[in-house]
């Protein structure tokens, strides 16, 4: 995390602004072995001023992380453009409660004929970085030169690692994109990377003058995670090696090399690429 101001505790505006459903929530975990994960959260928000809970209703990769590396990252952002980031410790998960009868009385959950939230996840806060707007202006004007740089940065690779689908999904400049990496205290941290495109079949580029500070504390070589999301809620995550920043067609542009991609959409959330052999069932 850049060397910002941070905060140890939520305030009562916050508290209050993280609770309508229509919100982003990001959840990043990390796997035992270190390798960051991006999960959609949108029932993320806080119970305490040093306190969040979230709500489980189908399984994935997220909540087996959490389970081996309680270390996190979070991020909420509100239909008005302002956002919270920072890292969390998981505690502890419940059945019952105040927090499991909030979030099943939703209207989400309430009226869902097929699931409901079964499990609540607590964290503790460790560090926020308090309400920050997202800086439009300078997305736009990053989405704008990172656009000039794909045009020069070659075809990248010859294996089709980034499908056709999550080409269109990354490089639809309104769909949303976050990055997370694993900062050197042991915590996930997301960055938005609103701005970026895909560059060839295995390259993901985004120009640094939005959040540069913080994509230089990313130490070239460590693994990242994408999270790409559009409107009509079409998710995938991408992970690969960050290459760091360097210069693009004139353009200072963050990079990663792309190796996996995952679909965490229900029904059926699953690894994309690299493709899994299909084995015959053989027993019933």
């Amino acid at each position: 995390m850049q060397d910002n101001k941070t905060y140890t505790r939520f305030s009562e505006s916050d508290i209050e602004n993280f609770k309508p459903e229509m919100k982003v929530g990001l959840l990043a975990t990390a796997s035992k072995q270190g390798l960051p994960h991006l999960t959609l959260i949108s029932t993320l928000q806080a119970c305490s001023a040093t306190g969040l809970f979230w709500g489980q209703f189908s399984e994935g990769i997220s909540k087996n992380n959490i389970h081996e590396n309680p270390h996190t990252g979070f991020l909420i952002m509100t239909l008005d453009r302002n956002l919270w980031r920072g890292k969390a410790r998981f505690t502890h998960t419940s059945r019952t409660g105040a927090e499991f009868d909030l979030l099943n009385n939703t209207p989400m959950f309430r009226y869902n004929a097929y699931f409901g939230v079964h499990t609540v996840y607590y964290m503790d806060l460790v560090s926020q970085t308090g309400k920050q707007p997202l800086p439009m202006g300078g997305i736009l004007q990053a989405a704008v030169k990172t656009m000039i740089a794909r045009t020069l940065a070659g075809k990248g690779g010859e294996k089709e690692v980034i499908n056709g689908f999550t080409r269109r999904l990354i490089d639809k400049m309104t769909n949303l994109k976050f990055l997370a990496y694993v900062d050197a205290d042991g915590y996930p941290f997301i960055i938005p990377v609103i701005q970026a495109q895909t560059a060839g079949t295995d390259r993901i580029i985004f120009a640094s003058s939005v959040y540069g500070d913080d994509l230089k504390s990313i130490a070239k070589g460590s693994t990242v995670a994408l999270f790409g999301m559009s409107f009509e809620m079409q998710t995938v995550v991408l992970r690969g090696a960050y290459q760091g920043i360097s210069s693009v067609g004139g353009v200072r542009c963050g990079s990663m090399e792309v190796d996996w991609v995952y679909n965490p959409m229900p029904p059926k959330p699953g690894q994309v690429y690299p493709l899994k052999k299909l084995e015959a069932i053989t027993s019933f």
